[in-house]
């Protein structure tokens, strides 16, 4: 539940980052100080890759299961028995 909650408060970070350099890209648009949206890249860049290991971890570690239709490994394939027709009677 730990790992679940770090990858959402990473993910937040990343988007409020995001949101940060195009702040700062909109406010210093004629001016000589990019070094604020250059930072901002940075700070994202690194939560992104915060983000991206927390998540192979738990892959790895199997705290972090997946359900997705495709993965034939957790969800085998279910044979449904047909019913075969009752065979007619000639009387």
């Amino acid at each position: 539940m730990l790992l679940k909650a770090t990858i959402v408060i990473l993910f937040i970070a990343v988007v409020i980052s995001l949101f940060g350099g195009l702040r700062f890209l909109v406010k210093d648009l004629g001016g000589d100080n990019k070094k604020r949206l250059l930072y901002a890249l940075g700070i994202r860049i690194t939560l992104a890759a915060l983000l991206l290991g927390t998540i192979i971890y738990g892959a790895y570690t199997g705290q972090i299961n997946s359900t997705a239709p495709w993965d034939k490994k957790l969800h085998p394939r279910v044979t449904i028995p047909v019913e075969q027709p009752a065979p007619e009677s000639n009387q």
